[in-house]
Formats: structure tokens, C-alpha cells, sequence
């Protein structure tokens, strides 16, 4: 006999967002790739994504056949940009991902728009956006579907897992049916009605997420004041750049705490990060833009050089050389602990 603790998360996570229903799923890219099986895509069609995000938004795309084609991404926010979205889209797109950078929401606003009247679907990558909000909007009241992730250095992490928000019931129920070998909820006799796999949330791991949802608000709250602290010691050092927010956006979880470092080479960049980690700075690289690494071109890649992506990636291009980001469990800390924090960043850079 089951247990009733997966039942309870998804039915309590899916609230918390203002969602229909969720769905728990092994991870955060299976979250994505049943998400994107639900939608309609695969062989023949071409999915959207930034060029600038981590490599599972692209691959979940690539995995089930799509192709998946980077835009870019704005300098401030680190977000899909919805000019270089429209000029992205041809009759063979069915999805339109956006990325919530660190927390911060996308422009869901144009975002929609171009959806609608190219007739086709969002899937928000919402992987960094637990407890985020767009104009007052829970993610799960925009309107499209919301893939999460809970892997270990998540907002909210059970080691891994992952789940998928519904406004819809019949895609809800046919991404059950994918999650849970092809066969419906109430089948006592094994009738598998689609090809699906096992992307099954254990009992123990909602578990772990039923009680780290009940204290998530506090610590968003948390991290929201420390990050107005932050930014604004960032910005005074020189030549550092904090990301930038937008007004929209009225609830940002911040899961991580990002900068450029304008002009930086990625080689210099990524010295001082090893500086930083020495110093006791939970400090990591940007992500690479996708196009850069090889896994991107070994499936599903659009039919352009990587010197032709990059060069309509610009802002991409220069993020993934020179932005530096800091654990999101940085921002729990006291005040003191980031004005320190702030000042290490600072002899750090004077250093070169």
C-alpha cells in the first residue's frame, strides 16, 4: 500500500502557488521534459529557451526530440528577452520557456502576448522560483505550466525531486499518465494506456518538502531584505554590477545572489571565484551559455554555427564569461555577515 505524504505535498505545493494541481516527479529536468510531452513537443517541432540558463532547460527539450533553439537574454535580468523570443519564432515552435533567473521573474507579460498570437504554449522554468509572484500572480495563477525543481541546492530540496504545476486537468491527467508508466491512477489490472516511463516522487522525499514548504515564506521574506543589502554594497564596489530587478516581479525567492563583473574575462572571472570559495565565500561561476558546451550540439540543435548563435546572443555571451553568483543560503545570514561578505567581494576584486 502507498503512503498518503505524495498525495498531500503535491495538493499543498500546488495551493501554495495557486495552482490546479502538481505533480511530484523525480527531478527537475524530468519535471521539464513531462512538462514538454504534455505540450506537444517532440520529432518536428523547435522549443525556445535562453541561451543563458543551466544545461537541463535546453536538454530537456533535446532529450525527447525537440529542437532547441537559444535566444537572448537581457543584460539587467538575466532573462529571456521577448524581442529576441519573437524573432526566435517559426511555424515548427510549440513552447516558449522562459527562465526565472535566480528567483526573478520573466516578462510573462510580453511573454503571453507572443504566445497568444503565435498560438503557441509557455512552460515556465520556474526551477529557481519557488514562492515567486509576477504583478501580485502566484506562478501558478499565470495561466501556463510551471516546471520546479527541489535538487540539493534548491529553495526547497529533498536531495532531488521535482514537480509540475497544472492549471488544466486533461493535461494534468495526460502527464500522469506519462509520469507513472502509462497506466491510470485507478488501475487494479495493469492496463498501460501510453508509452510512459517512471518519474515517480518517493514518500520519504515529500516528506521532507511538506516541511520545508511550511517554512519557505519566512525565509523568501529573509532573503528578499538581505538581498536590498547586498545589491546595494555590491553596486559600491567598482566595477561590479549586482542583477538587476524589475517592478513586476513583486516576490523574488532569490535563490542566488548574482553580479557581473562587466569587461572580465571568463578566465579572470573564474580566479575569482577560487579566491572567493578560499575565503569562505560559497561563490560559483555563471552558467555557461548553453550553446558553448558540447552536450548542446549533440542532439536537437538548431542548424547554426556556434559563432552564429553567439553573435544574436550577445548578452548571453558576455553573462556567461562575467557573472559570479553566492548561495542563497548567503542571504539567510545576519547583516554584519554580508557587510563582511560584501568586503571580501570587494579586496577580491581590487586583487584582479
Amino acid at each position: 500500500m502507498g503512503g498518503s505524504e505524495v498525495d498531500s505535498f503535491e495538493r499543498e505545493f500546488a495551493g501554495y502557488h495557486g495552482a490546479h494541481h502538481a505533480l511530484a516527479v523525480t527531478n527537475g529536468t524530468h519535471a521539464l521534459e513531462l512538462a514538454l510531452q504534455v505540450l506537444g513537443a517532440g520529432p518536428g517541432t523547435e522549443v525556445i529557451v535562453p541561451a543563458f540558463t543551466f544545461i537541463s532547460s535546453s536538454q530537456a527539450a533535446q532529450r525527447i526530440g525537440a529542437v532547441a533553439v537559444p535566444v537572448d537574454v537581457d543584460p539587467e535580468t538575466y532573462n529571456i528577452d521577448a524581442t529576441a523570443t519573437a524573432e526566435a519564432i517559426t511555424p515548427r515552435t510549440r513552447v516558449i520557456m522562459p527562465v526565472h533567473m535566480a528567483g526573478l521573474m520573466a516578462d510573462m507579460d510580453a511573454l503571453d502576448k507572443l504566445a497568444s498570437d503565435a498560438g503557441v504554449r509557455i512552460l515556465q522554468d520556474a526551477a529557481h522560483a519557488h514562492g515567486a509572484r509576477w504583478r501580485g500572480k502566484r506562478v501558478g495563477e499565470l495561466g501556463s505550466i510551471a516546471a520546479f525543481s527541489f535538487q540539493n541546492g534548491k529553495l526547497m530540496t529533498a536531495g532531488e525531486g521535482g514537480a509540475v504545476l497544472f492549471l488544466d486537468p486533461d493535461d494534468y491527467e495526460k502527464a500522469f499518465l506519462h509520469h507513472s508508466c502509462g497506466r491510470p491512477r485507478t488501475d487494479r489490472n495493469y492496463h498501460h494506456q501510453v508509452a510512459g516511463t517512471n518519474m515517480r516522487m518517493n514518500e520519504f522525499s515529500a516528506a521532507v518538502l511538506r516541511a520545508q514548504l511550511g517554512r519557505l515564506d519566512g525565509q523568501i521574506e529573509l532573503r528578499e531584505q538581505r538581498w536590498r543589502l547586498l545589491s546595494q554594497l555590491l553596486a559600491q564596489i567598482p566595477g561590479v554590477r549586482p542583477q538587476g530587478g524589475d517592478a513586476r516581479a513583486d516576490r523574488n525567492p532569490h535563490y542566488m545572489a548574482m553580479f557581473r563583473l562587466p569587461g572580465w574575462s571568463e578566465e579572470r572571472r573564474n580566479l575569482l571565484v577560487d579566491r572567493l570559495v578560499d575565503a569562505g565565500i560559497p561563490a560559483f561561476a555563471g552558467f555557461r551559455a548553453i550553446y558553448r558546451t558540447a552536450a548542446f550540439w549533440e542532439t536537437g540543435a538548431p542548424e547554426e554555427s556556434v559563432d552564429a548563435v553567439a553573435k544574436r546572443c550577445p548578452n548571453a555571451d558576455a553573462i556567461s564569461q562575467d557573472c559570479v553568483w553566492l548561495h542563497h543560503r548567503t542571504l539567510l545570514a545576519s547583516e554584519q555577515a554580508l557587510t563582511d561578505t560584501a568586503a571580501i567581494v570587494a579586496d577580491q576584486v581590487a586583487a584582479g
